[in-house]
């Protein structure tokens, strides 16, 4: 399964390439996430591996997260025509994912955010929700997208808010 979601987010590029980075941001946007620590690697960078722990409703769900590209490295004094690309790999039990990122500017300040997602699922329940629930994965990839946003440009914290 594939789709591409994207968002503009009314922050110049680097500013939003710099927060997306930031480990330390992660649980203000990132809702449901319980734990994310490297196993190996230093937070973002290519080839670090993460454990990742995320609470959705009853389900929890643990997967190992591994950096693929982070270009540029160094995310101060981007170049004005270049676009920022962030992508990862996450392996779960009978799922495997890759998420790329790409930042585009769209103005002085403002970003473009495309994200392109793969699934394969392995296992019959997975390859079952894969297949009755196709949807639920665009919707929770585009839910993700706007906390950030609302993070970012007004800094909204998923834990306070109300569900």
């Amino acid at each position: 399964m594939k789709y591409t979601v994207s968002i503009e987010i009314a922050l110049p590029r680097e500013r939003v390439a710099q927060l997306l980075a930031d480990p330390a941001h992660l649980p203000m946007w990132l809702r449901g996430l319980v734990l994310h620590e490297p196993l190996n690697g230093a937070h973002g960078q290519v080839g670090t591996r993460s454990r990742v722990v995320l609470q959705m409703g009853q389900q929890r769900i643990e997967a190992t997260e591994t950096i693929t590209r982070r270009e540029p490295a160094d995310l101060h004094g981007i170049p004005k025509d270049s676009v920022v690309h962030f992508e990862r790999e996450i392996v779960s039990q009978g799922m495997w994912s890759a998420a790329r990122e790409r930042l585009t500017e769209t103005g002085p300040e403002t970003t473009l955010w495309t994200s392109e997602n793969e699934y394969r699922f392995s296992g019959l329940l997975m390859r079952l929700v894969g297949l009755l629930m196709p949807g639920s994965f665009r919707k929770q990839s585009l839910q993700h997208m706007q906390d950030f946003k609302a993070f970012a440009e007004h800094g909204k914290d998923v834990r306070r808010a109300k569900i």
